[in-house]
Parts: C-alpha cells; sequence; structure tokens
C-alpha cells in the first residue's frame, strides 16, 4: 500500500496545471515565457489573474488529495500520508509526464502541509503573506513558508516524520528557488505585479 500511495501522488503531482492552462488558453508552452517556471505564479504572469488563480488552487487541491489518498489507503498510517506527500510534491517538481520539468512545488507544499499540520502552515503561510505583502518578493514569501514550518512543528509537537517531511520539504524549495535567492540577494528578484525587465 505505500508504494502504492507514493506512486499515485507522484503520478498525480506529474498533472502540471500551469502547463495545460498554457497550452489551452494561449497554445504556449509556459516554460518558455516569464520566469520559464510552471507554477502558479508565472501562470499569473504570463496568463493573468484568473488563470494563475485557477493553478494555485488546483496546485494545492492536488496536495491535499495525495495525502488524504495515502491516508485511506493506509488506514490513517502517518508515515504512509508522509511518503504521499513527499511524492507528489516530488511529482510536480519533476513531472514525469512534462519531461521532469516542472514548478517548485510551493502551491502543492502548501496542500500537504495544511492537511498534515494545518495549526504550523496557518501561522507560518500568515508570515508568508505578509511578506509577499510588504516586499511583493513571491520568492521570499515562499522560502519563509518552508522555512518556518520546521520549527513550528518542531515547537507545537507533531510527530517526528511531518517533522523530517517539513525539513525535506524546505531542501526542496531552497533547491529549486537557488536562482531567486541569488536574485534577492542582488536586488534584482521580479517583484509580483511588476513589469518583467528587458
Amino acid at each position: 500500500m505505500t508504494i502504492l500511495a507514493m506512486l499515485i501522488g507522484y503520478l498525480l503531482g506529474s498533472i502540471s496545471f500551469s502547463f495545460l492552462a498554457g497550452k489551452v488558453l494561449k497554445g504556449i508552452d509556459i516554460r518558455k515565457h516569464g520566469s520559464g517556471n510552471a507554477g502558479a505564479t508565472n501562470t499569473l504572469r504570463v496568463l493573468g489573474v484568473g488563470p494563475g488563480i485557477a493553478v494555485l488552487s488546483l496546485d494545492v487541491i492536488k496536495g491535499i488529495g495525495a495525502v488524504l489518498i495515502g491516508q485511506a489507503l493506509s488506514g490513517g498510517n502517518p508515515l504512509v500520508a508522509v511518503l504521499s506527500g513527499l511524492s507528489v510534491i516530488a511529482g510536480h517538481n519533476w513531472p514525469v509526464f512534462f519531461g521532469f520539468r516542472g514548478g517548485k512545488g510551493i502551491a502543492t507544499t502548501i496542500g500537504v502541509m495544511a492537511t498534515l499540520a494545518f495549526w504550523p502552515a496557518l501561522y507560518a503561510g500568515i508570515i508568508a503573506i505578509l511578506s509577499i505583502v510588504l516586499t511583493r518578493y513571491v520568492s521570499l514569501g515562499s522560502l519563509l513558508f518552508t522555512g518556518l514550518l520546521p520549527i513550528f512543528i518542531w515547537f507545537m509537537k507533531l510527530p517526528l516524520e511531518i517533522w523530517i517531511l517539513s525539513l525535506l520539504l524546505f531542501l526542496f524549495a531552497w533547491i529549486r528557488h537557488r536562482s531567486n535567492i541569488v536574485k534577492l540577494i542582488k536586488g534584482q528578484e521580479n517583484k509580483l505585479g511588476a513589469k518583467k525587465k528587458g
């Protein structure tokens, strides 16, 4: 059941709603436009607010769905739920259906962690949203969200499996955002709502 839950999670994660939105709405490969990322933020920049919100919502839902499937298949085993969550994010980041070139996994991470650790995800999410509102750097908010999750989960004494998952997701996010981190340090990161330079 563990392998089946992980396989379903990965395949669910591999459905790239951003890529599909680009193809359906404009006939483009969204990975060749904007930031080149197949995620909600780039969908917002390239396709507009409606498609961006739709992709964000669907990516969150697939994270929730993968965890619930893992719980259902395992009779509520927390380790299987965690592995399902890890698999759906891996699928989103490295989708088998789209040449292993996906998004950065933040929206799907929100879905996974909101299902497994609601209060830590809520607290981290509030701080992340405030940082985006104040700075308009989505990448900074994403990094703060994944960075704060392990801290909140540890102090709220949630199961060890969930804490380890949060550390892995923190690592995933920072690896996927490495170019954004360099741009943030140099002051060259694109702000939400700003015209892309060049």
